[in-house]
Formats: structure tokens, C-alpha cells, sequence
């Protein structure tokens, strides 16, 4: 099966954020997105979010390179010193690469 090329963008960050990059990623070039309410815990301990500001959210962005790149870089200059935030990439293929 022929698979095309794009990259998997993966933020995870406070749930404070969720709207504000929602329009972020749109405005950056996204087609879409997919968020989801996660836990976990890292060195500075655990976010389970037993209480509304200790919420995390994962939020997926499919697209090709540039975009994950502009999206990644305004995440970390915009967000990063004030919020908790984990960003990282993938390789993936798609198969409707008009999807993304």
C-alpha cells in the first residue's frame, strides 16, 4: 500500500491552553487536529487533574514539515516559559495525503 510522507505533531501542555492553540494551529496552516484530556507525571511530579487547573490536554497535529515546524516554534517562543509543555515529531505515512 502506497503511503505518503507528513509529520506527527504531539503537544501536550495545560488544558489553560486548549483554545488559544486550537486557533493557533489553524492559523499556522493545519487542517485539522485531534486533543484529548490526558495524565501523567514527570519531574515535577504528577498532573492526574483532580482539580480544573491541573488539567492536561494532548493535542495532535498531521501535516507536512514546515508546518509542524512553524507550529513547534510558536508553541515554544509563545508558551513554553509560562506553561508546562512537552512538544515532539514523527515520521508517519497517510493515506490520503490531501487530508493533511
Amino acid at each position: 500500500m502506497q503511503t505518503h510522507v507528513r509529520k506527527l505533531l504531539v503537544i501536550i501542555t495545560e488544558a489553560a491552553l486548549e483554545s488559544t492553540l486550537v486557533k493557533d494551529v489553524l492559523k499556522l496552516g493545519a487542517q485539522g487536529y485531534t486533543i484529548a484530556d490526558v495524565r501523567g507525571g514527570g519531574r515535577h511530579g504528577p498532573r492526574d487533574a483532580d482539580w480544573q487547573a491541573d488539567r492536561n490536554i494532548r493535542l495532535e497535529v498531521i501535516c507536512d514539515a514546515a508546518v509542524a515546524d512553524a507550529i513547534a516554534a510558536h508553541v515554544r517562543d509563545t508558551y513554553s516559559s509560562h506553561y508546562a509543555t512537552t512538544l515532539f515529531f514523527a515520521d508517519i505515512g497517510v493515506l490520503r495525503p490531501e487530508k493533511f
